[in-house]
Formats: C-alpha cells, sequence, structure tokens
C-alpha cells in the first residue's frame, strides 16, 4: 500500500507544479477575454486536463467496464470538488488574507455558466441509466460542449475588450537550468528569462500538458495498486483520492483568480470545468472507446447501482450550491461553510458504502440517494 500512496503522492506533486504553467500561459493567451470568459474556456481545460488524461488512462489502460468506472468516480468526485470546494476555499482564502469576508459574483456568469452544468449532467445521467453507454451518447456530449464553446465564441466576439497587457513571471531565484527542471519549474524553464508571446504560451501549454500527462498515468496506476491491496473497488477510490488529486489546478487557478479580484474567472474556471469534465472528459473517451473496440461500455451491476447514486448526489448538490450562490448579493463566509457541509455529506456517504455495516447519517443519505435513483431511473426508461 506504500508504494500506491506513493505514487499518488508523486502525482499530485506534478500536477500541481504543471498547473502553474497552465495558469501563466492561459492568463496570457486570454488576457483579451471578456471577464468570465477566460475562465471557463482556457482555465476550465487546461485546468481540467487531468481529469480528461485520467479518464482515457483508466479506460484504455484496464480496457475493462471496470477501468472506466475509475473515470467515472474520478470525473464525478472532481466535479463535487470543484463545485464546493473550490468557491469556499477562495472565499476563505481571502478572508484569512485579510482581503475582505465575502465577494460579489456576476449573476450572469453564474447563470449561464449553471444552466450549461445542470443541462450537461441530466443529459449524461439519461445516458448512465440506460446501462449501457454507446458510441451516439459519447458523440451528443462531444457535439453539446462543442456548442457551448460556440456560445462563449460568440459572447467573446460581443464583448470586445482592448489588451489589458501581460506581465510575466520574473524568475527571482536565480536558480540554475538543471535546478529548475528537477524542480519542474516549467514556466522559466520554457520561458529562459524572457517575456513570454504566444509562440512561448503555446509551447509552455504543451509541455505543461506532456507532465501533467505523465502525473496522472502515475496516479492511475497507483488508484488501481491501491484498489488492489486494500480490497475497495476501483471507482470508490478515484471518487474520493482521485479526484482530489486531478483538482489540484482548478483549485490553484481558481484561488489566484480570486486573490487577484477576478472573481468571475474563479467560479467561471471551476463551473466551466465541470462541464468539460462531464460533456467532453467522459464523451470522448466513450466515443473513441466504441469506434475502436466496437462494444458498449456496460458497467457491473454494484458498480452501476453506486455509481447512479453519486451522480444523483452530484446533481442535486449542483441544483442546491448554485441556489446558495445566487442568493443574496454577496457570496460570503457562512455560503463557503455550507458548500464545505455538502461536501462533508458525500464523504461520508462513500464512507458507508466502502465500509459495509457502518450507520448514521451516511447511511441515510445512501437510502436516499438510492430512493431517488430508482425515481429517475423509472423515469429515464
Amino acid at each position: 500500500m506504500l508504494i500506491s500512496l506513493l505514487f499518488i503522492t508523486i502525482s499530485c506533486i506534478i500536477i500541481w507544479r504543471s498547473s502553474h504553467g497552465f495558469e501563466i500561459a492561459s492568463d496570457y493567451l486570454g488576457r483579451k477575454f471578456p471577464p468570465g470568459i477566460k475562465g471557463a474556456t482556457l482555465n476550465a481545460i487546461a485546468s481540467s486536463m487531468p481529469e480528461f488524461l485520467t479518464t482515457m488512462f483508466f479506460l484504455f489502460y484496464l480496457r475493462s467496464a471496470e477501468g472506466f468506472s475509475g473515470g467515472l468516480g474520478v470525473t464525478s468526485g472532481s466535479a463535487l470538488f470543484n463545485l464546493l470546494i473550490i468557491p469556499a476555499f477562495a472565499v476563505l482564502m481571502l478572508y484569512s488574507m485579510g482581503k475582505g469576508k465575502k465577494i460579489i459574483l456576476n449573476k450572469k456568469v453564474l447563470l449561464r455558466e449553471g444552466i450549461v452544468l445542470l443541462i450537461a449532467q441530466v443529459v449524461f445521467v439519461s445516458f448512465l441509466f440506460k446501462g449501457d453507454l454507446l458510441a451516439s451518447h459519447g458523440l451528443i456530449l462531444v457535439l453539446f460542449y462543442m456548442l457551448y464553446l460556440g456560445l462563449l465564441f460568440v459572447i467573446t466576439k460581443r464583448n470586445r475588450t482592448s489588451d489589458p497587457g501581460f506581465e510575466s513571471p520574473e524568475d527571482k531565484t536565480g536558480r540554475s537550468m538543471f535546478i529548475r527542471i528537477i524542480t519542474l519549474d516549467i514556466t522559466h524553464t520554457i520561458l529562459k528569462r524572457k517575456k513570454i508571446d504566444p509562440g512561448s504560451a503555446w509551447l509552455l501549454l504543451l509541455v505543461s500538458t506532456l507532465a501533467m500527462t505523465f502525473g496522472t498515468w502515475l496516479l492511475v496506476i497507483g488508484t488501481d495498486l491501491f484498489g488492489h491491496e486494500t480490497g475497495i473497488p476501483l471507482i470508490f477510490v478515484a471518487v474520493v483520492l482521485s479526484a482530489a488529486a486531478t483538482s489540484v489546478p482548478d483549485t490553484i487557478i481558481s484561488i489566484k483568480d480570486a486573490r487577484k479580484g477576478n472573481y468571475d474567472d474563479a467560479l467561471s474556471n471551476a463551473l466551466g470545468s465541470n462541464i468539460f469534465d462531464i460533456a467532453f472528459a467522459l464523451g470522448f473517451p466513450v466515443l473513441l472507446y466504441n469506434l475502436i473496440y466496437g462494444d458498449a461500455i456496460s458497467l457491473p451491476d454494484d458498480v452501476l447501482a453506486f455509481t447512479k447514486e453519486v451522480w444523483v448526489f452530484l446533481l442535486l448538490s449542483t441544483f442546491i450550491a448554485l441556489a446558495i450562490m445566487f442568493t443574496g448579493k454577496y457570496f460570503n463566509r457562512l455560503k463557503a461553510f455550507l458548500l464545505l457541509g455538502i461536501y462533508a455529506l458525500f464523504l461520508l456517504f462513500v464512507g458507508t458504502q466502502v465500509e459495509e455495516g457502518l450507520q448514521g447519517i451516511g447511511h441515510t443519505i445512501g437510502g436516499f440517494l438510492e430512493n431517488m435513483a430508482d425515481l429517475i431511473g423509472g423515469f429515464f426508461n
């Protein structure tokens, strides 16, 4: 078990370090975007690459429905983390730094991203509850995401902004090239104390992606080993440990945006990341797997039952979280603690499912979700 935990820890470090390059590159490439658009597009896609790569590795490394269950676990767990933990941490971080106890959210951005996210979740849940995931399901999800990007493109064109400029990050440490490489200081290794330009920004994005690819590969191996060594099904490990690890870039980028006062981008990054995770990070692997192997993805009954309950929890949590954020003028500490409380309930529910015989509120939540899954299943079937 120590080896698996070591792999997961190293993968978290690699993902964390490579996320800095993502942030710098996306900040530069999206400097002309209207408020909220950069967070929903460049930031969301860049910071959600771990979920996409992890799902691809789980599915094609294990080549089975069990492998895809790991991808489902990572995506749903990461979506909950993005939705509940990241906005809460952003507010609490600002409060701890003495920069205020509340922030003002752009209700237009919240409404736009929230509606698209809910539609994406309902579409995927309707496919999941049918039992088999087909190539047509994957194609519909990918096309849905392309349509969403098209909408954001129209908004960007309609709301042209002037170039606000961009300050290249300074390397104040004076580290040698060798030290930069072994510490994964990708940003300064690529820029070499020069000002960033479009070419270096795209190169930085590419190299950061490659480093993150290696990190997610280690994460998949570590998660699989941990599941085998502990006897815990893959999806249970993925929905908590792997999901938190892949959400590192989302967390870092959103918190830094909030610290700079870019609250719209901080929120739209979290919500836009979930849209990317559900529509593309799940849709494209489903489409590709069906096309390559010619088989639908069919989850075992026990795994499918738990997966349905997790996605029902995610759907309900999205409704509640959006209502909390939309109500009132400010997003304050009280709302942040409410979101953290919802995530704590999720952890209690997962713990009950992993350790049989546990009672309490987690068991009650599990029973409620099972009934809701049956009700929704009857509607879609």
